[in-house]
């Protein structure tokens, strides 16, 4: 009876302190879960990750406090305690559980990535709108394509990141990426000289561009209107630090005036190859898309 008393006060008192955590501890300190059709899966990962690997911790400290207090020795006890070689079900306990952490880590891990990735690929042609993205040492320019993957609208070059002083610049100076709230977007991620990574921050996803690898996507739906940071999380060179752009969500009456901006400034068709660095890494057009990946793993 006292047991299930002393079971039940500690399950009501878990709850409580449960029920009084902030947002932010609730997402598990991640900067957003809300943002696009894939974060909330992500974010429960990790929180539920996080719940399970407190929860073997506080058995492994309640144990190993409980030996200390309970196998002191005692004042004007000089005897030598009995002296076990090994405990077979303990050591299968403690070889098996976190065997079974791992896999349930793993197979969640793969669900998630699996989810998330499932339409991030060259034949999936159900986004409402296609996106070009391509990094440079060190900034980033941006291509809208249409419906059947050609060149549209672009922006205009993007600079990097320009500090007047301290650590501080002009996030106008900034390349802004545009896109519509509540539609399915797919993104071309390329590369003009070396290694980068488009990492929302916000959006909890990142995605690496290589040079000379063209079949490299990612599809999610913005689903909140809002200006989100992008960094590139790939050591790239020199100013690695201020190859920095933004997402902006905005409404689809919004997203479209913008395009029709572009169209009116003269940002018509694309900022293409003609500008990469790495003019070596150029493929004959009917060359597959593994071909031009496995050429472009044997030249960088």
């Amino acid at each position: 009876m006292k047991r299930a008393v002393a079971a039940t006060a500690v399950a009501g008192l878990a709850a409580l302190g449960l029920s009084g955590c902030s947002d932010e501890a609730k997402r598990g300190f991640l900067p957003a879960t809300d943002t696009t059709d894939h974060t909330q899966a992500i974010s429960s990962l990790w929180v539920n990750s996080w719940i399970v690997l407190l929860g073997v911790g506080i058995v492994v400290w309640g144990l190993t406090i409980w030996s200390i207090i309970a196998y002191r020795r005692r004042r004007g006890d000089r005897s030598v305690p009995a002296q076990t070689r090994y405990n077979l079900p303990i050591e299968v306990l403690y070889t098996t559980v976190p065997f079974i952490l791992i896999i349930g880590f793993f197979v969640g891990t793969v669900n998630v990535q699996t989810a998330t990735e499932a339409k991030a690929t060259p034949a999936y042609d159900g986004a409402d709108v296609q996106v070009q993205v391509v990094g440079k040492q060190w900034s980033w320019d941006i291509n809208y394509l249409t419906d059947d993957g050609a060149a549209d609208v672009h922006e205009d070059a993007g600079l990097q990141a320009q500090y007047y002083g301290g650590d501080t610049f002009d996030e106008s100076d900034l390349p802004t990426l545009y896109l519509p709230v509540g539609q399915e977007v797919k993104i071309k991620l390329d590369s003009r000289d070396v290694a980068h990574s488009f990492w929302v921050p916000q959006f909890l996803y990142k995605k690496d561009l290589l040079p000379g690898v063209h079949n490299n996507y990612w599809t999610f739906t913005p689903e909140k209107e809002g200006t989100y940071p992008v960094k590139c999380a790939e050591l790239c060179g020199e100013y690695h630090s201020m190859m920095l752009m933004n997402v902006k969500v905005v409404s689809a009456t919004e997203y479209e005036a913008h395009l029709s901006e572009l169209r009116d400034r003269g940002n018509t068709g694309a900022l293409d190859d003609l500008l990469d660095r790495r003019q070596d890494l150029k493929y004959e057009s009917n060359d597959t898309e593994s071909q031009q990946s496995a050429a472009a793993v044997t030249e960088n």
